[in-house]
């Protein structure tokens, strides 16, 4: 028998604006919709450079991982979508601060550059993490 899945929400993050929600929970696992740079209290697309956009979607990631009692440690595969790879080591280095702090093991994580993201924001991250068994 499989386990029902159930939403994940949190007014920490941006709001789903569409047939989406912003995680869901099947069992241990827990998948996340792709986070843009959207400040979660006014829906606006923050201003800024890739550093900034990418500070705002970890913090908006650790909100929906928190609503589910997880954590970044929890992470087990991330997917990064760039609008451009000039900016991959601006992006790595934020990312690493959440994804891989010093003595972490980071998840596995893909990262392509795509065409055009919503709002034209310069990133977008999405997560599967899993909740301890025990």
């Amino acid at each position: 028998m499989s386990s029902p899945k159930t939403a994940i929400a949190t007014p920490d993050a941006p709001a789903a604006i569409g047939p989406y929600s912003q995680a869901i929970r099947i069992g241990h696992t827990l998948y996340t919709s792709g986070q843009i740079p959207i400040d979660p209290a006014t829906g606006n697309l923050i201003e800024g450079d890739i550093t900034a956009q990418t500070t705002r979607v970890c913090q908006s990631l650790k909100a929906v991982l928190a609503a589910a009692g997880l954590d970044f440690t929890h992470v087990l595969k991330t997917t990064v979508f760039l609008k451009s790879m000039a900016d991959f080591a601006a992006m790595n280095t934020v990312y690493a601060t959440y994804f891989a702090p010093e003595g972490a093991t980071p998840p596995a994580r893909s990262t392509v550059q795509v065409a055009a993201l919503p709002k034209d924001s310069l990133v977008e991250i999405e997560c599967i993490a899993q909740a301890p068994t025990t």
